[in-house]
């Protein structure tokens, strides 16, 4: 029994040791589990920020859209304005060849309707020099009577019907 009684108590010292290894590994535990729970607290609250910068940034994109619309809408307008003004300021050039989206586009549509009426004006110039009337009634030319017969020659004289 004594043998017993011996190997009983190793393992019950044997058992006491392992228990204390056990509540140092329970601590170590115990602490890393708080000091996780301290990141994922930190964790938390960096998410919270995000959540709340990212709300802050969705509203400045949503305002900043609506103030890209009001500007487009201004500029629509504006570009209206000046295609109206230049047609007003070249009454030579039709308003429908005066087109474009930006300043720009009128610009090139104004250099391109000048060119247009400055062809078809040099075509018109060309064509009436070629077909010249002048001014004025002809002048007065007297009858040639010698293409006349003697008998025309008579009635002619005498106001006949000729």
């Amino acid at each position: 029994m004594a043998d017993e009684e011996k190997e009983l108590n190793d393992e019950l010292e044997a058992l006491r040791g392992e228990r204390e290894s056990l509540k140092q590994e329970k601590e170590v535990l115990n602490s890393e589990l708080e000091a996780r729970k301290t990141t994922i607290g930190e964790l938390q609250e960096a998410l919270a920020a995000r959540d709340t910068e990212i709300a802050g940034l969705k509203q400045t994109i949503a305002e900043a859209e609506g103030k890209l619309a009001e500007i487009n809408d201004s500029l629509s307008q504006a570009v209206a304005s000046y295609r109206e003004m230049v047609a007003a300021a070249h009454p030579e050039i039709p308003p429908e060849l005066i087109a474009g989206d930006s300043v720009e586009a009128v610009d090139e549509s104004l250099q391109s309707a000048r060119t247009l009426v400055d062809r078809v004006r040099q075509g018109i110039e060309e064509e009436t020099s070629r077909t010249r009337v002048p001014a004025g009634a002809p002048q007065r030319a007297p009858l040639d009577l010698s293409v006349l017969s003697p008998r025309e020659k008579i009635e002619y004289a005498i106001g006949g019907k000729r």
